[in-house]
């Protein structure tokens, strides 16, 4: 059974930087794609960031692009997601999600693709 934990979320001010960090188990993820999706109580969970595991490759929501990166550690099954240049408006709860692969670039971007999801940390972002 896969297993995502979620951590390092936490209160900033605008402009400042927080790294997201998603430990995952239970599996060899090498053929999986790993997301982080975001949520608040006016709307439906969005996409974020992906990444496809084998290759690296990575996909982001124009929102966050040049501010986000996401990344992984396989020594340690982890997958990372920097946020710098933080803003009012990246307030939510964030989501890690995994799913074994193959994947268009649509599903990476699609949160019903995803069969496994952590427990989600918030992030909150004064201005």
């Amino acid at each position: 059974q896969v297993q995502l934990v979620e951590s390092g979320g936490g209160l900033v001010q605008a402009g400042c930087s927080l790294r997201l960090s998603c430990a995952a188990s239970g599996r060899t993820f090498w053929r999986y794609a790993m997301a982080w999706f975001r949520q608040t109580p006016e709307n439906e969970r969005d996409f974020v960031a992906a990444l496809r595991w084998n290759d690296g490759s990575t996909y982001y929501a124009d929102s966050v692009k040049g501010r986000f990166t996401i990344s992984r550690d396989s020594a340690k099954n982890t997958v990372y997601l920097q946020m710098n240049s933080l803003k009012p408006e990246d307030t939510a709860v964030y989501y890690c999600a995994a799913d074994r692969g193959p994947h268009t670039t649509v599903q990476l971007t699609t949160g019903s693709t995803y069969d496994y999801w952590g427990q989600g940390t918030q992030v909150t972002v004064s201005s």
